[in-house]
């Protein structure tokens, strides 16, 4: 090769390079980062539970943690810095909460958008109380995990103040200038507007895509529920005061401890059952919705139901026979706050006996002797 054509090649060369990196520059700027190369690689020390307090200090935006793409979020910022609101405007729009409810609801919820539903009142946050009572079922192993998943939906500022207090998932709900602050007695005026007032707002959570258990206050959650639940397909699943063998057909439903899958089946439900309020007088939403079953509005709506059975998921007014069965104690059939504490306190203790002790006589369960406790055995 002569000089000139050594000359030339060296030309071309020195041409092509700076070509070739604006091509790769060009192609860096519009091609997106791939996730994967935010996370965390193989033998790093980081623990994914390490990431979740950051999802905190970011205002206004709650994820659950548990998510697969909400931990990727997080762990996106644990390694490269990245804010969060910056990966979460890549990914997209979907997930940012449209209110308060929503943020709480995403927050609150398990991967499959399903939560546990309590409503909280001034009547029953007093210390001591029904609270702190169906608090201490949540420090038992089984139920631990399950008190992450739980929102205290309070209808007064005292009852909000107090959930706050005490760092559980709150959320505050506006009752249109309704007082709810005091205990409403069984069947009275102020009972019946609580009711109703639930039922709307419960039907707001279907809408919204989220299966819920709704509990009451006063039910013991003695092991997980959901460990008992059926899984094949069922709308809606009740637990009963008596219950005789048809997990199918059971007029003595109570709506005190329910578990519900969001479907457009069951927010139709909830719509017909809450727009039947104003034709009700003198009847709480329960006997609204035991009606409603009777003239054939579960089969219309093609809703499948399931009836809980009292050996699992019991109450004072017919108790589960088997403590090692048993999973939750509802106080129906007894209408004081006051004396459901006392009768819910000595059933706590009898089970807590029991489980703590394998050699101790598990004919002692259930207790009988109370104020509303009595001896439910079928003879």
């Amino acid at each position: 090769m002569g000089l000139s054509g050594s000359v030339s090649c060296h030309a071309t060369v020195l041409c092509i390079i700076p070509l070739l990196v604006l091509i790769i520059l060009y192609a860096c700027l519009l091609l997106p980062i791939p996730a994967s190369f935010f996370r965390p690689q193989h033998g790093t020390n980081m623990d994914e539970h390490q990431s979740v307090p950051m999802l905190e200090r970011v205002k206004g935006l709650v994820y659950p943690a548990d998510e697969k793409l909400n931990r990727r979020w997080l762990e996106a910022e644990y390694v490269s810095g990245v804010r969060i609101i910056a990966w979460e405007e890549r990914l997209g729009k979907e997930n940012v909460p449209k209110d308060e409810l929503d943020a709480k609801l995403q927050g609150v919820s398990m991967q499959n958008k399903t939560l546990i539903i309590a409503i909280l009142n001034k009547a029953y946050v007093e210390e001591n109380g029904m609270l702190d009572l169906f608090l201490q079922c949540f420090q038992e192993e089984e139920n631990q995990f399950l008190i992450r998943h739980i929102l205290f939906v309070a209808v007064d500022e005292t009852a909000f103040n107090r959930c706050c207090t005490l760092e559980l998932h709150c959320y505050k709900l506006t009752t249109d200038e309704v007082n709810f602050s005091k205990e409403a007695f069984y069947m009275s005026n102020a009972f019946n507007e609580m009711m109703w007032r639930r039922t709307l707002f419960l039907g707001d959570i279907l809408r919204r895509g989220y299966n819920f258990i709704f509990t009451d206050m006063d039910v013991l959650w003695l092991r997980n529920p959901f460990s008992r639940l059926s899984h094949e397909g069922e709308d809606l699943q009740l637990s009963c005061d008596f219950f005789f063998g048809n997990p199918f057909h059971n007029p003595h439903f109570n709506t005190g401890f329910y578990f519900v899958s969001a479907n457009n089946k069951t927010i139709a439900l909830f719509d017909e059952w809450y727009a039947l309020r104003n034709n009700s007088t003198g009847k709480k939403d329960q006997d609204v919705l035991q009606a409603m079953m009777k003239e054939g509005a579960f089969t219309r709506l093609g809703l499948r139901v399931r009836y809980l059975e009292t050996t699992y998921f019991s109450g004072f007014c017919q108790m589960s026979q088997d403590s090692r069965e048993v999973i939750i104690v509802h106080a129906n059939c007894c209408v004081s706050v006051k004396v459901k504490l006392i009768d819910l306190s000595k059933v706590f203790q009898a089970w807590k006996s029991i489980e703590g002790n394998l050699t101790s006589d598990i004919a002692a369960w259930p207790p009988k002797a109370g104020i509303c406790l009595h001896d439910t055995t079928v003879k």
